[in-house]
């Protein structure tokens, strides 16, 4: 297999679009998430459609050794990595205090601990060839800190400072590490989350055009992309780092509400 992009969380959402995008364009795929009747169906259908290879891995991504075990597979299959694409990730709304805490460890351990870890595994294969292209799905959320939903903004935050750091450490090879922010996405993360009853939810872009944009910018070698946002949402984040911090909490915490 060439031209293979790894793409977790891919069983829906933005990742299930990538793979489609990647797969459009002869790349072969090995997609991993923790629901193997959605993979099967994937595969079924990408194969078919485009004539690429697809492998699926079932994984349980918030398990500490997932990601070793997905890269002992990958590498017992003989298989190359080119594009590590760190999709998988999910979020929950309430205060802190009252949520469960087994979620929000959940929520750590995946959108964090899981992400850095296969970086850290992949990434040295990269650097050796001088080639390679890591997208790492991450939010416009990252842009502020989020009263209810104190911890998925929090991770969200950690993934574009990582990305953006990693890149830096990595401007004199051909390995390139691309943050995407995406706003308000329909997908099962509003659902999942319970943010598909917030105003934040009132507007949503769509999954492919989300991931295409991520794609594109992954190829160019961009730091970061912002995505399904309108033109009043990057006004208002454009004044993010000059308003006050109580009034964005303020701004924030409302727009999480249920309605």
């Amino acid at each position: 297999m060439k031209n293979v992009a790894l793409i977790t969380g891919a069983s829906s959402g933005i990742g299930r679009e990538l793979a489609f995008i990647h797969a459009a364009e002869k790349g072969n795929l090995v997609i991993v998430a923790r629901r193997q009747a959605e993979l099967e169906s994937l595969k079924k259908e990408i194969e078919s459609k485009y004539g690429v290879q697809v492998k699926i891995i079932v994984k349980d991504l918030t398990k500490p050794e997932a990601p070793q075990e997905i890269y002992n597979e990958i590498k017992q299959a003989g298989i190359n990595i080119e594009f590590l694409i760190n999709n998988a990730g999910f979020g929950g709304l309430g205060k802190f205090h009252e949520r469960e805490w087994n979620q929000d460890e959940a929520m750590i351990n995946l959108n964090i601990m899981a992400l850095t870890s296969l970086t850290r595994i992949f990434l040295p294969d990269f650097v050796q060839k001088n080639r390679g292209r890591i997208l790492n799905v991450s939010s416009t959320a990252s842009l502020m800190p989020g009263p209810l939903q104190a911890v998925y903004f929090a991770t969200k935050a950690y993934v574009t400072s990582f990305s953006n750091a990693i890149a830096e450490e990595l401007h004199d090879t051909n390995v390139t590490v691309t943050a995407l922010l995406p706003g308000a996405t329909e997908t099962e993360f509003g659902k999942v989350s319970g943010m598909d009853k917030t105003n934040l939810f009132v507007n949503t872009y769509s999954a492919k055009m989300v991931a295409e944009d991520g794609y594109k910018s992954m190829m160019k070698g961009k730091l970061n992309k912002i995505a399904g946002v309108n033109f009043s949402q990057r006004l208002m984040m454009a004044f993010i780092p000059l308003s006050p911090r109580k009034m964005v909490l303020k701004q924030v915490r409302n727009m999480q509400k249920i309605k």
